[in-house]
């Protein structure tokens, strides 16, 4: 007895890893797909954190990264330097960085906001628009969405940066 309850613990663990990498594809795993073939992204309005409404849908016709974050998040510290470069990099081509805060409120958020300097827009998110988006389980989670609002790629966790940015660069190339 003593001998299975450790088995069917690491089995239980394989299953639910399986059941988050099938569940969160990772890098690259949706771009030979045509738009077409990609999941429409869902709608949201949220309060901005300069209290005005930001909707995805006000940035149709753009590439968008949509990134799941909070301030306690050390992965996330580390990619947001990164998006606000891709931001000034990008920007002029129809790139557009959008960070959905899943913090507790806007206090943090804010403060983290200016030390940061971010320069493109935050929300703060909600249980709604994480169970939309096919349930925020960690963070982060960063989705690319091409020019008619279609999931291209969903990362999930630690990503490959370089290889975020060479997804970036395709999407913008495409007509």
């Amino acid at each position: 007895m003593k001998k299975i309850v450790p088995i069917a613990v690491g089995l239980a663990l394989i299953a639910v890893w399986l059941f988050l990498l099938l569940r969160h594809p990772g890098p690259g795993s949706r771009s030979a797909q045509t738009s077409a073939a990609r999941p429409l992204a869902p709608e949201f309005a949220l309060a901005g954190l300069d209290g005005r409404n930001l909707a995805l849908s006000n940035y149709r016709g753009k590439i968008i990264l949509l990134d799941f974050w909070a301030t306690w998040c050390a992965p996330c510290q580390t990619e947001i330097p990164l998006f606000v470069e891709w931001q000034k990099q990008y920007g002029q081509r129809g790139f557009q960085v959008i960070g959905i805060s899943m913090d507790d409120g806007p206090q943090p958020v804010r403060a983290f906001y200016r030390e940061f300097r971010i320069d493109y827009p935050v929300a703060l998110g909600n249980v709604k628009v994480a169970e939309d988006y096919g349930g925020i389980l960690g963070l982060p989670v960063n989705l690319l969405i091409d020019r008619e609002g279609r999931i291209a790629v969903k990362y999930a966790g630690t990503t490959d940066l370089p290889g975020m940015e060479k997804q970036i660069q395709s999407l913008l190339a495409e007509p």
